[in-house]
């Protein structure tokens, strides 16, 4: 085995380095960790292969079992941030078999297209925001100081008197213009000069409304956009200049917007954006299990449910989506699937489905050790969060290891008391617990305010003791 340090491209992490970076986010869980990081890394390794095998390796896609509030839908959307890739979050319930009334299949990878474009726009705006600057303050300067001195340099307005422009902004006409230029630029950039008037010209496109008269699902389906629509009927009208007179901050956002759109490259934007989809995306599919058919029934509302399924097939077998900036292929995007199946079970997909999500992960249930760690450990936990917000209103929350324990407890025994929410109990739990301080902050308490284990067995104890009670407020 050769020794030699590989070095690894910016933004690409090895399957260590995600897990790393879950665990400040997600407390447990490792195998789903694992399976997810070991997917996203196959993905980077297959880009770097040969066209010839490249096109034959297709996503190994992921199938989430596991009850609610356990962390399936954090570790997807928490690997999506870590990776910076297109990631879209749909619910299998909102689709409809073909023939029905509500949304296709196909609107999620139309979603996911719409997510990559705007991810590539920001980061094209952070890599051209000092370009798109400079020029919308050489355009400001312009008006600020014209070369002639024809115009006063703040106004716009003809200056009748070349001897004496009497120049609000403390600068003498014996000055060079250069050095006057300079003297602007430093007070433009300090704001000195937000606050005066200039008179720019503001073009106003003409845009007609166009009626639709039902919904906009069928042009969905064929990939045409309303607003597009809209758009390029707007740039057959002639645009109109019209001069207004706004404050120096004002007229830099504008030059800035306008700069920044004709430094864009829109054309080469939607083919990154369509080659990022297809290569990089993420579609995450919550509720798989209501989808499934039973096999009690066979009839009735089960029919759709599966007609759902047949629909869903092709996308993640791999067909082509048009969308609004062009043809999608689905081959490569990686689909994570999720749910509880605690009435259905995944052997209730149809078996094509089954085939086409190989990695089944189950995670694991939340105990009073994993709760306690909820509580503390992630990097935004809700007991930082809590702290975070009450700490405006000058109030110093801190909580006690007997408080963190009995919080835990508590959670624990709501869930197996009544309906398994996860982690999600110890929201209800802190809700209650944190009422009145929420309350009278700043008001009536402030400084240094403590909870400890008497503190949640008195505000949460009686609700516990009282079943009827603790089913609709816990």
């Amino acid at each position: 085995m050769s020794s030699e340090v590989i070095i690894l491209p910016a933004n690409e992490l090895t399957p260590q380095q995600t897990v790393a970076e879950l665990d400040k986010y997600v407390v447990g869980q490792h195998k789903a960790k694992r399976a997810v990081a070991i997917a996203l890394r196959n993905r980077y390794r297959r880009r770097q292969l040969q066209q010839s095998i490249r096109e034959d390796i297709r996503p190994k896609n992921l199938l989430l079992i596991g009850p609610t509030g356990v962390g399936k839908t954090e570790i997807a959307r928490r690997i999506a941030g870590i990776a910076g890739i297109p990631f879209v979050k749909v619910e299998a319930t909102k689709f409809t078999e073909v023939g029905y009334v509500g949304r296709d299949v196909d609107s999620m990878v139309r979603d996911l297209v719409e997510v990559s474009m705007n991810l590539l726009r920001a980061r094209k705006m952070t890599e051209l925001e000092p370009k798109a600057k400079e020029k919308a303050d050489e355009r400001l300067l312009d008006i600020l100081l014209p070369e002639s001195k024809k115009f006063h340099p703040l106004s716009g307005f003809e200056n009748i008197s070349e001897k004496h422009s009497n120049l609000s902004i403390g600068i003498e006409e014996t000055d060079s213009i250069a050095s006057q230029r300079h003297k602007l630029t430093q007070e433009l950039k300090s704001g000195k000069l937000d606050e005066k008037e200039v008179e720019i010209d503001v073009n106003e496109q003409q845009t007609p409304v166009v009626e639709v008269f039902s919904s906009q699902g069928g042009f969905e389906e064929m990939g045409i956009n309303i607003q597009s629509i809209q758009s390029m009927i707007g740039n057959l009208m002639p645009s109109r200049s019209r001069r207004r007179r706004v404050s120096v901050a004002q007229a830099r956002e504008t030059f800035f917007a306008e700069e920044m759109h004709q430094l864009m490259e829109h054309e080469d934007l939607q083919k990154e954006a369509l080659v990022l989809a297809q290569e990089s995306g993420v579609i995450f599919i919550d509720e798989i299990d209501k989808v499934a058919s039973s096999f009690v029934s066979k009839s009735g509302p089960d029919v759709s449910r599966e007609g759902v399924q047949r629909d869903l097939l092709p996308l993640v077998e791999g067909t082509s989506v048009m969308t609004k900036y062009g043809m999608v292929k689905t081959d490569h995007i990686l689909f994570f699937a999720a749910g509880a199946f605690n009435v259905s079970k995944p052997s209730d997909l149809i078996p094509e489905l089954q085939g086409r999500f190989p990695v089944r992960v189950e995670f694991d249930k939340l105990g009073v050790e994993d709760f306690k760690r909820i509580l503390t450990e992630p990097k935004n936990s809700l007991v930082r969060q809590y702290q975070a917000m009450l700490a405006i209103d000058n109030l110093e929350v801190e909580f006690s290891e007997a408080a963190i324990e009995r919080i835990a407890r508590y959670a624990c025994e709501a869930n197996d008391m009544h309906e398994n929410i996860g982690a999600r109990r110890l929201h209800t739990i802190m809700e209650q617990l944190m009422d009145e301080a929420s309350f009278s902050a700043p008001q009536l308490i402030s400084g240094r305010y403590e909870i400890s284990g008497e503190t949640v067995d008195k505000i949460i104890g009686p609700l516990m003791h009282n079943r009827d009670l603790a089913r609709f407020i816990l």
